[in-house]
C-alpha cells in the first residue's frame, strides 16, 4: 500500500517534524497512525495514511453519514436533527457574507447533497463536487442533483463562481496547497470561500487528547487551528475576515470520542463534556470544537 510520507511541512516549508500524537482509526480499520507537529509553524498533519487512490476503504462502512446519510443509532438522529437546523444557518451566513441574494456557488465535498439542495431552493445557480459514486446517487434521487466527480474540478471556467464552500472537506484533501490554488481561480475577484474545519486547539480536543473522534485517521490528513486557516488563506491570496464557531460540533463528537473509549452512558457522558465545551467556547471562540471560517479573494 502506498502511504503520504511528508518530509516538508505544507504551510511553511519546514523540515523539522514531530512527533504529536499516536491516534487509533476506531471507525473502520484499528489502525493506528502518527500525527506530527511542524517545528516551525505549529501545523498538525497525519502521517503514513494511505494514498488517495487507496483510501476509499477506510470510508467503506454503512455508518459513514456523510456518504451513506444513515440515520442509525441515537447519535446519527441527533446528528440529523442539528444538521437541518444548521442548514438554515449556513445559507444565511452565505448570503449575509456575499452580499447576494442569488448567485453561484460551488460546494465541493457536498456528500449527500442537503447544502447544496437548500442553495439551490433559495435561488442559487449551484454547481456540486463529490467523490463518493454512493453519495452523488443518493443526491440524485432524494434531491434531482446532478454532483460532479471530484475531477471535474479542473475543468470549471476560472472566475466562474461567486461563492466556494467546503463543509468539513479540507481536512480530507491530499493537495491541499493545490485545492487552495485552484479555488482561487474559481472564485471571481473579491468572491467569498467559506471552510469549516475542525480545531485542534478546541477545548474537547485537549481533554481526549488522543481518543477525540475529530482527529479521525486516517480521512482526516490535516489538523487545523485558527492560526494555521489563517496562514493558509494568506498564503494563497485570501484575506480572513470572520471566523465562527460551529457549538453543536462539540456534542457530536465528544459523544462519538465517548462511544469510541467504551464509555457506559456515552451519549450523556458526551453531551455533558459537548455542554462544558460550548461554555468555553463562548468565553473563547476560538476553542470551538469545529469553526468555519470565511474568506475574501484579495
Amino acid at each position: 500500500m502506498d502511504i503520504l510520507d511528508i518530509n516538508t511541512c505544507p504551510l511553511c516549508g519546514g523540515k523539522h517534524l514531530e512527533h504529536a500524537i499516536t491516534c487509533t482509526d476506531h471507525y473502520a480499520s484499528g489502525e493506528q497512525f502518527s500525527v506530527v507537529r511542524c517545528d516551525a509553524c505549529g501545523f498538525m498533519f497525519t502521517q503514513g495514511a494511505p494514498v488517495e487512490a487507496e483510501i476509499g476503504r477506510y470510508y467503506e462502512t454503512p455508518d459513514y453519514i456523510s456518504h451513506t446519510d444513515t440515520r442509525k443509532g441515537l447519535m446519527n438522529r441527533v446528528y440529523h436533527q442539528v444538521r437541518k437546523y444548521m442548514l438554515g444557518r449556513k445559507c444565511a451566513l452565505v448570503r449575509r457574507v456575499s452580499g447576494m441574494d442569488e448567485g453561484t456557488l460551488l460546494d465541493i465535498g457536498t456528500g449527500t447533497g442537503y447544502f447544496s439542495h437548500a442553495m439551490k431552493a433559495c435561488g442559487w445557480q449551484v454547481s456540486a463536487v463529490e467523490k463518493s459514486a454512493q453519495a452523488r446517487a443518493f443526491a440524485k434521487e432524494h434531491f434531482g442533483l446532478e454532483v460532479d466527480a471530484e475531477d471535474a474540478l479542473s475543468g470549471y471556467v476560472a472566475g466562474s463562481f461567486d461563492v466556494i464552500t467546503l463543509w468539513h472537506v479540507m481536512e480530507h484533501l491530499e493537495h491541499l496547497n493545490e485545492t487552495w490554488d485552484r479555488l482561487s481561480v474559481l472564485l471571481k475577484a473579491e468572491g467569498v470561500l467559506v471552510v469549516a474545519v475542525p480545531n485542534v486547539g478546541s477545548y474537547d480536543a485537549e481533554k481526549y487528547k488522543e481518543w477525540w473522534a475529530a482527529y479521525d485517521v486516517p480521512r482526516h490528513l490535516w489538523h487545523f487551528t485558527p492560526s494555521t486557516m489563517q496562514q493558509f488563506g494568506a498564503k494563497h491570496g485570501f484575506k480572513l475576515v470572520e471566523q465562527h464557531p460551529m457549538p453543536f460540533d462539540a456534542f457530536y463528537v465528544s459523544m462519538l470520542t465517548e462511544k469510541y473509549k467504551g464509555s457506559c452512558l456515552p451519549f450523556f457522558r458526551g453531551m455533558w463534556t459537548g455542554l462544558r465545551a460550548w461554555l468555553s467556547s463562548l468565553a473563547e471562540t476560538e476553542r470551538s470544537s469545529s469553526m468555519i471560517y470565511v474568506f475574501i479573494k484579495k
